[in-house]
């Protein structure tokens, strides 16, 4: 394989990559566009995804379940793994948010509850599943593409149309749509807009479902392409999707989506010249060095407070 090849292949490889990170900023960017909370049990809530896919996909493939063709499975598996992860995330909201929204607690207090929540879904599942790792079965049958010396999988599209089309339907939800709108304006001044009559709840409500919803939709790709499944998987990859997040521009949708390919795209391409050792503290620093020369990232814009 020449240079130009070799590029163009850690490119792929950072499409994939980064398209991970983009869905889960994208809910970081969402919860945080509208609560201005930064939701850091997100990562987490990705993990349990992920493994809300492996035990629906186990059932629906096991000779012991219904049996399903690789195709029905599939989709079956996406619907429920999406619709379950909404349902955690609409839980952590209820029992871990709301009451601390609704007694004004320091915003301080809602984000160490949301460390302390994340800590919690690990546990749990290491609790309850043990430490073992967990195989994702096959709900597609993987074809290798190779085209002029560079080689791609339908997965790999797979990820990233599918990274794409939610960019795409989420921005359309946010930018176009009465629930959008709400949502904007919950953000812009929280007090004001129950005075309108726009029901504040169902907004939040609304937001954590789309966003935990995506975190499962991730989860679930995320199996089918790494295979490995481990109570600590979302642990770094939310980390690393908040740095996607504010590299862009925390709670905007643009900047997730961007920020999530850039890091992707950093973290494929440092192999090529550097020890793959260095891709963490290359990553890292670049959201040092963004915060210092753009404190509020690529899309973000500077917050005024009325006092």
């Amino acid at each position: 394989m020449d240079d130009t090849n070799a590029i163009i292949q850690y490119g792929l490889n950072a499409l994939q990559l980064g398209s991970f990170y983009a869905l889960i900023a994208l809910g970081y960017t969402l919860v945080y566009g509208v609560l201005r909370l930064i939701n850091f049990a997100h990562g987490d809530v990705f993990m349990v995804g992920a493994y809300i896919a492996f035990f629906v996909s186990s059932f629906l493939l096991s000779p012991e379940g219904l049996a399903c063709g690789q195709t029905t499975a599939f989709v079956l598996t996406l619907v429920l793994t999406t619709i379950l992860t909404s349902g955690v995330g609409v839980t952590l909201e209820r029992v871990a948010y709301r009451p601390l929204r609704r007694q004004g607690a320091h915003r301080l207090y809602v984000v160490i509850t949301a460390l302390m929540c994340g800590i919690l879904l690990e546990n749990a599942n290491l609790a309850l599943l043990g430490a073992s790792s967990r195989t994702l079965p096959d709900l597609i049958h993987k074809e290798v593409i190779n085209w002029g010396g560079v080689t791609i999988t339908n997965l790999k599209i797979l990820i990233f149309m599918a990274a794409i089309l939610v960019f795409v339907l989420l921005q359309t939800i946010v930018m176009k749509s009465r629930f959008g709108m709400a949502m904007r304006a919950i953000s812009w001044d929280p007090f004001a807009i129950p005075l309108m009559g726009i029901p504040v709840d169902k907004i939040i409500v609304f937001t954590f479902v789309m966003g935990s919803g995506v975190a499962g939709l991730g989860g679930l790709l995320y199996g089918m392409a790494y295979v490995k499944l481990e109570n600590t998987m979302g642990m770094m990859m939310g980390w690393k999707a908040f740095i996607a997040a504010v590299v862009g521009g925390i709670g905007d949708i643009r900047g997730a989506f961007l920020g999530g390919l850039l890091l992707g795209a950093v973290e494929a391409l440092v192999p090529a010249f550097l020890p793959s050792s260095y891709k963490d503290l290359i990553s890292f620093s670049i959201l040092i060095a963004i915060l210092c020369l753009r404190p509020t990232g690529i899309f973000g814009v500077p917050l005024t407070t009325k006092i």
